[in-house]
C-alpha cells in the first residue's frame, strides 16, 4: 500500500506535530510521525499525543530544540508536547520490561519492527534529504491491514513480543477495548502463555493501564480478554476471585443467565459508561463495587491511584447499602445523607442506577430518582449534615461546661448532631448549650 498519501499525511496533523516534522527536515534529518497517533488518525478517531521518530541523534535533538528536555534514557527529548525519539533497535530484556540496551540506527523500518503490535507500527514522514513529495507512509509489517481488519496481531514472534515486555499483555487488551480491535489467535494464544508474566509489571503501570481500560466506549471488553487469558489474575487477583461467585445483589429478570460476580461488576461497568459518561471515578468505583470497600480501596492505593480519590471510591462502595422506600421521613432522608456523607452522596446513587441496570432493571429501580429529589431538597433547605454545620463546636462546650476536652467532647457533638439531624430547627447556639447542660446533668445525676 506504499505510495498512498504519497506528499501529504492521508490525516490532519497537529501545529505541534508538523513543527518538529519540518525543523527536524530543513536540518536534514528524516523524520517521521509513528506509534498510536497515526493509528488513531488513520482510524479517524480524535487524536492526542503525537511522537516523532527521527534518524537524528539526541544530542542533535536538542540542539535543535533547545527548549526540549530528556524524557528517559533510551534518548527520547520532548518539546513542543512532542516526544522525539531516535530510530532504535532494542536488545535483551532482563527484566521483561525495559531493553538492557538500546542501539540508534538510521532505519525507520528498523524502528518499526521493534515495536508491539502492527497497528503501532506505522508511520507517515520522509527519509533525510529527500524531496516532500516522497514523504509517505511506511508500514512494513501490514499494520493498515490489520486496522481494516480490525485486528490486533503482535509485530513478528507474538511470545517474543510479550517476552520483551509484559506490560503489552495489558496493553493488548486495552487497546482491542479502546479501538475496537479482535485480537488474532497467535497473538492470544502467546498471552495466555504469558500471563503469569503480569508480575514483573510495577503497580503503577498496572493501575495506569487500568484507569485507561476503564475510558473505553465498553470497558468490560479489556477485563474479559484478561480473565479469559489468565492475565486478570497475576494483574487484578480482587477482581478475578469474583469469578464464579454470587453477586451481592439478586440479578433481575434481564441479567442473563450464568450471572455471577465478577459478570455483575462488569456489566454495571459497561452500564456507567453509557448513564455517565466521562466520570472515571463512577467507572472504578462500578468496577469495584462488589468487593469490600476496605478491599476497594486498599486495590487502587496498591496501583497508585491517588490516595484521596481511592479513600472517596471506597467510600461511595461502602455507601450502596441502603434500602430506600418512599415513606421515609425527612429525617431518615437527613440520616441518609449523614451516613453516606454529603459529598458522595450524588456518586452513590448513580452508581445505584447502573447497578440496576446491570441487573436486569430500569435505572430507577427502587425509586432511586425520587431519593435523589428528596436529597436535593434538604440540601436546598440548608439542613445540618456534619459537625462543622452545628451553631456550636468544641470550644464552645468546653467553655459552657467549664470541663477540658476528652472523649466526651467527640461523642457530645455527635448526640448533637443526632438531635438536630431529626430536628434541624434545634440548631440554635442557644438551643444546643442548653442541650448539652441537660445531658450533663444527667450524667452528674
Amino acid at each position: 500500500m506504499a505510495g498512498v498519501g504519497r506528499g501529504a499525511p492521508p490525516f490532519p496533523v497537529a501545529a505541534e506535530a508538523w513543527l518538529v516534522l519540518e525543523r527536524l527536515w530543513a536540518a536534514g534529518h528524516g523524520a517521521y510521525l509513528v506509534g498510536g497517533a497515526v493509528r488513531d488518525a488513520l482510524l479517524g478517531r480524535e487524536t492526542h499525543d503525537w511522537d516523532v521518530a527521527t534518524d537524528a541523534r539526541p544530542d542533535a535533538i536538542l540542539g535543535l530544540f533547545p527548549e526540549g528536555g530528556y524524557e528517559n534514557r533510551f534518548g527520547t527529548v520532548a518539546a513542543h508536547g512532542v516526544e522525539i525519539t531516535t530510530f532504535r533497535r532494542d536488545h535483551h530484556y532482563a527484566d521483561h520490561r525495559r531493553p538492557d540496551r538500546v542501539t540508534f540506527t538510521d532505519s525507520i523500518t528498523d524502528d518499526l519492527l521493534r515495536r508491539d503490535f502492527t497497528v503501532n507500527a506505522i508511520a507517515w514522514g520522509r527519509a533525510a534529504g529527500a524531496q516532500p513529495e516522497a514523504a509517505d507512509i511506511v508500514d512494513p509489517s501490514g499494520g493498515r491491514a490489520d486496522l481494516q481488519a480490525r485486528i490486533l496481531r503482535a509485530v513478528g514472534e507474538p511470545a517474543a513480543r510479550f517476552d520483551e515486555d509484559a506490560l503489552r499483555l495489558l496493553r493488548a487488551a486495552r487497546l482491542a477495548a479502546a479501538v475496537g480491535l479482535l485480537i488474532e489467535p497467535e497473538t492470544l494464544a502467546a498471552m495466555r502463555r504469558h500471563a503469569a508474566d503480569v508480575r514483573w509489571v510495577s503497580q503503577e503501570r498496572v493501575g495506569i493501564e487500568l484507569r485507561r481500560m476503564v475510558e473505553a466506549a465498553d470497558p468490560s471488553v479489556a477485563f474479559r480478554i484478561m480473565a479469559d487469558t489468565g492475565v486478570l489474575q497475576p494483574a487484578v487477583p480482587e477482581l478475578a476471585a469474583r469469578i464464579g461467585r454470587s453477586p451481592h445483589r439478586s440479578p433481575g429478570p434481564d441479567a442473563g443467565a450464568g450471572h455471577d460476580a465478577f459478570d455483575h461488576a462488569l456489566a454495571t461497568l459497561d452500564a456507567s459508561a453509557v448513564l455517565d459518561p466521562g466520570d472515571e471515578r463512577l467507572r472504578l468505583a462500578a468496577l469495584l463495587h462488589d468487593l469490600d470497600a476496605v478491599i476497594a480501596e486498599g486495590l487502587l492505593v496498591r496501583v497508585a491511584h491517588p490516595r484521596h480519590e481511592a479513600r472517596r471510591i471506597g467510600r461511595i462502595i461502602g455507601g450502596q447499602g441502603f434500602r430506600y422506600t418512599p415513606d421515609w421521613s425527612d429525617a431518615d432522608v437527613r440520616r441518609f445523607l449523614r451516613r453516606t456523607g454529603p459529598d458522595v452522596v450524588d456518586d452513590v446513587l448513580r452508581l445505584r442506577r447502573a447497578d440496576n441496570v446491570a441487573c436486569g432493571w430500569p435505572p430507577d429501580h427502587g425509586d432511586v430518582d425520587q431519593l435523589r429529589v428528596r436529597v436535593e431538597a434538604q440540601r436546598a433547605a440548608g439542613v445540618p449534615l456534619s459537625l462543622a454545620d452545628l451553631e456550636v463546636d468544641g470550644t464552645d462546650l468546653m467553655v459552657e461546661l467549664d470541663r477540658p476536652g476528652g472523649p466526651w467532647l467527640g461523642a457530645l457533638l455527635e448526640r448533637l448532631l443526632d438531635v438536630v439531624t431529626d430536628e434541624p430547627h434545634r440548631n440554635t447556639k442557644r438551643q444546643l448549650l442548653l442541650d448539652a447542660h441537660r445531658w450533663a446533668d444527667q450524667g452528674r445525676a
